[in-house]
């Protein structure tokens, strides 16, 4: 493979590991959380082994890809999904990346899937752990919740 190859090769791979799965979700959390200040939105962090990971598979089959979840996301978060594949080949930058954020969210703790709410100054809000046939009204609900709660209730 000759360098242009290469090159075109790498820039594909990283358009598509930006866009992720469905509409909205990135895999850059400082642009996430930059674009989530700019907006005044939230930031979701979805902890998954998208490859591996039954209740992750489940929970983005179930939820993050159906319109309702979808709709409401797009008008109120900044998506970043934080995947632990074992099959797919994610850049060495999105792997360091993610790395980082396993440990700074306590992941080896909390297992697959974790999803994190925050704030749009990236002050955790809340933590949802494991999948337990939550539907998007579930989801969007418990983000409600959180969001509508005052600041000295979370801690």
């Amino acid at each position: 493979m000759n360098l242009r190859s290469f090159s075109w090769l790498l820039i594909a791979f990283s358009f598509v590991a930006t866009i992720a799965y469905g509409s909205g979700w990135q895999t850059d959390y400082e642009q996430a959380l930059a674009t989530a200040k700019a907006t005044n939105k939230c930031v979701l962090l979805d902890f998954t082994g998208s490859d591996w990971c039954g209740p992750c598979i489940q929970m983005k089959k179930a939820v993050f890809s159906k319109a309702a979840f979808l709709n409401y996301a797009k008008e109120t978060l900044a998506r970043v999904e934080i995947d632990y594949p074992r099959r797919k080949l994610l850049s060495p930058e999105v792997m360091k990346q993610n790395e980082r954020l396993a440990a700074q969210y306590h992941i080896d703790q909390s297992g697959y899937p974790t999803v994190v709410l925050l704030n749009p100054d990236g002050k955790i809000l809340g933590q949802l752990e494991g999948y337990a046939d939550e539907g998007p009204s579930d989801i969007i609900a418990w983000v409600e919740k959180l969001r509508a709660s005052p600041p000295e209730s979370r801690d």
